[in-house]
């Protein structure tokens, strides 16, 4: 067992996902818990029947974080002015819809946000837990009752592996979200952090990320940091797109 995987323990949501719960346990080599008392760790994998989830394991317990594409707040998302900056960092510009290698695909938000523009999107995720929980959601997003949801996660995919271990094709565009950083922000922001932290490990091998995208053959590298944030070890950046609380350093070579 891995020392991330060692962060998390199964928990089923009820007594009719017992048999899901010890499955899935197996499946990812995690411990498995009857309850959230006596799980170990500093995260717990809630399964239910046809849903998944992870919660910290704290004495407040903070809310649930899920990946859910049709979420309010997902759905909100899509309106937001974010996107516009988004897209015009990885070059998504009329008909012309990048083919983005998302090497840090975390939650997936940013992800579907993309393949919501048109962006064709490879999510890359080495934490077993969350390549779990992201392939749920894309998986109830397939079949989400709104078509936009639907549209944009055909355009999705989630692969358990470790980027830095993969050549990007030079077609693609490689995005990078290394904000595990403490930052300001709200409560589930900072909850979501958190529970990233936990899987990932802390703090985050910045420079090996950076060198493996750098080598890499293709024409655009986009970071998304922290507003105030220095930019990651390397070259400068070709140009900065700025919104309120983040910026996308863009490396056009």
């Amino acid at each position: 067992m891995s020392d991330s995987a060692s962060a998390c323990t199964v928990v089923p949501a009820q007594t009719g996902a017992i048999d899901r719960a010890r499955l899935v346990a197996e499946q990812l080599d995690l411990a498995y818990e009857k309850n959230l008392d006596g799980a170990s760790g500093s995260v717990a994998l809630i399964i239910d029947r046809e849903d998944a989830w992870l919660q910290e394991i704290s004495a407040n317990r903070p809310g649930p974080v899920r990946v859910d594409f049709a979420s309010p707040a997902m759905m909100h998302r899509r309106r937001g002015g974010q996107n516009e900056l988004l897209g015009r960092a990885v070059g998504n510009k009329g008909n012309r819809h990048p083919w983005v290698f998302d090497a840090t695909a975390g939650l997936g938000r940013d992800a579907f946000v993309l393949a919501d523009l048109g962006c064709e999107v490879a999510m890359f995720e080495r934490s077993p837990v969350l390549a779990f929980i992201l392939q749920e959601g894309l998986s109830r997003a397939i079949i989400s009752q709104f078509p936009e949801v639907r549209q944009a996660a055909a355009r999705m995919s989630v692969q358990h592996r470790d980027s830095t271990e993969i050549a990007a094709a030079p077609e693609q565009v490689i995005y990078l979200d290394p904000m595990f950083e403490e930052r300001k922000g709200t409560a589930a922001s900072k909850k979501d952090l958190r529970v990233l932290q936990a899987l990932h490990g802390y703090p985050p091998d910045h420079q090996h990320l950076t060198d493996w995208a750098f080598a890499q053959p293709v024409s655009r590298i986009v970071v998304k940091r922290p507003l105030k944030a220095v930019p990651l070890t390397g070259p400068p950046p070709s140009h900065t797109l700025k919104g309120k609380a983040v910026r996308f350093d863009v490396y056009v070579r």
